[in-house]
Parts: structure tokens; C-alpha cells; sequence
């Protein structure tokens, strides 16, 4: 799933790229919105779905470090190890404000204050002994998250061709998680992944513009990972196995300015 949302990042890219070209050998059209992009700011709002998802590096011979059974106590077990983890990503959604600053003809510098939902999954295979038999498990961890953004970007727009514009844009976001678990459920020996509720993430994307009759419309496709390990190590197979977790999500905004 995630090569494909990079090819589908790329994708992007490359028509973004041929639909400039191709455009170039049109003729002349009458032109909305002639004078947006000299306002020294305006605003909008932004609908988007997300797929968040981790990237995960286990601690180096992981699979040959023996846990005893109080650090899984989800299953019954005389001593485990972890064989391999990875992550499951589902699909979101994101809603946020749209700020625009025009830095200079061509770029601007944009704050887009949103509120992010989303699901991931962390899928263990884990191997257990009992009376002196291994068995192969899976475990599957639900991490449900409700981010609380704050990105900065500086977008670099194309001439404008017509009423169509191409792009590019990068930047940074800091990020507050307000589900992110405050301890960990050990009610019917359910160990919840614990994850700290703030990230810090760098983000690159690209776009189109459409200039309609009386607004702005973009389409735009974004990447972004997290420089922080965010996972909290609660004395579980779940997290001392880990050496880092960081987050990663692709997005598809449709902006309305």
C-alpha cells in the first residue's frame, strides 16, 4: 500500500508536469480571478483524506531476545520473542483553515491550522513458549488518532497559464495527538500502545490550481514524516522490542481559496 501511494505521488507529478506542456499549445482564454494572486493575503479552507501509517525499526536480534511472560500479558506464555512487526495503515480524513501569505509572483507562504483523523494498526507475529512448546502467534494493536496540526509551508507556484497553475510546496508540521493513550489498559490484560501525543514532521507535496469564476480550487497530493520517536516504552513485548516508531501519512487535499 505504501509503494503504491508513492506511485501515485509520482503520478501526480508527471501529469502535473505534461498537463503544463500540453497547455503551453492552447490558445489564449478569457481569465478568472485576474488579480488573485496579487492580493497580499487571503483565505480558504481545505477536505482532504489521509493514510497514516508508521515506520517501524525493531531493536537490532530482536528475534533472539527472550521476554518473560509478564511482558506479554495479553496471552498465557512461559517466556516470548518478538519474530516481526509492522504496520497496517487505514484511511482518514482532514479538515483545517487555509492562511496565504504572497511572498513574491510566484510564491507564498501558507499556515493550514486542521484537524486530522485517523487509524493504524501495529501487526506482531510473535513467538511464545509453554511447557516447552513454541507457538507462533499474531497480536494486532489499534492506534486511533486525532491530530491537532499546525503546518507551514512555502509554496512555489508556475505561471499561470490561463485559468490553470502547477506547483510544488514544502515545509514543516507540529502535531498534537489528543488520543493518544495516557496509560495503559491493563483491564483484561488489554495492553494498549502507548505514543506520545506530540510530533514534529517534515512535508512535501504538489498540486494543481484551478481558477474558476469566483474562487480558487486545488488538488493536491502530500507527503509527510515525522522526525520524532513517538512510541513510549511501557515494560511490554510491544514497545521494549521497538527501537523507534515514527509516524508517516500521504494525503489528497482538495482546497477551496
Amino acid at each position: 500500500m505504501l509503494n503504491t501511494a508513492v506511485r501515485t505521488f509520482l503520478l501526480l507529478f508527471l501529469i502535473t508536469g505534461l498537463g503544463v506542456s500540453t497547455l503551453n499549445a492552447q490558445r489564449q482564454k478569457v481569465i478568472n480571478l485576474q488579480k488573485y494572486d496579487m492580493e497580499p493575503y487571503h483565505f480558504g479552507f481545505i477536505l482532504a483524506a489521509n493514510q497514516m501509517l508508521f515506520t517501524v525499526k525493531p531493536i537490532d536480534g530482536h528475534q533472539f531476545i527472550v521476554y518473560g511472560s509478564d511482558m506479554g500479558p495479553d496471552f498465557a506464555s512461559d517466556s516470548l520473542s518478538l519474530y516481526e512487526v509492522t504496520s497496517t495503515p487505514t484511511p482518514g480524513f482532514t479538515i483545517g483553515i487555509v492562511g496565504n501569505l504572497r511572498l513574491g509572483s510566484n510564491a507564498d507562504l501558507r499556515f493550514i491550522p486542521s484537524l486530522s483523523f485517523g487509524e493504524r494498526y501495529l501487526d506482531y507475529s510473535i513467538m511464545r513458549y509453554r511447557n516447552g512448546e513454541p507457538e507462533l502467534i499474531d497480536i494486532r494493536k489499534s492506534v486511533a488518532s486525532t491530530y491537532v496540526e499546525f503546518p507551514l509551508h512555502v509554496k512555489y507556484r508556475s505561471k499561470r497559464l490561463n485559468n490553470f497553475a502547477a506547483y510544488l510546496l514544502g515545509g514543516a508540521k507540529y502535531s498534537i495527538d489528543l488520543a493518544s493513550n495516557k496509560r495503559n489498559d491493563r483491564e483484561n490484560n488489554n495492553i494498549a500502545i502507548k505514543l506520545n501525543n506530540h510530533d514534529l514532521a517534515l512535508e512535501v507535496g504538489t498540486g494543481v490550481d484551478f481558477y474558476t469564476n469566483y474562487f480558487k480550487f486545488g488538488v493536491e497530493l502530500k507527503m509527510g514524516y515525522g522526525l520524532t520517536n513517538i512510541l513510549v516504552d511501557d515494560g511490554s513485548i510491544y514497545s521494549a522490542s521497538i527501537e523507534r516508531l515514527n509516524s508517516k501519512i500521504f494525503q489528497l487535499s482538495f482546497t477551496f481559496e
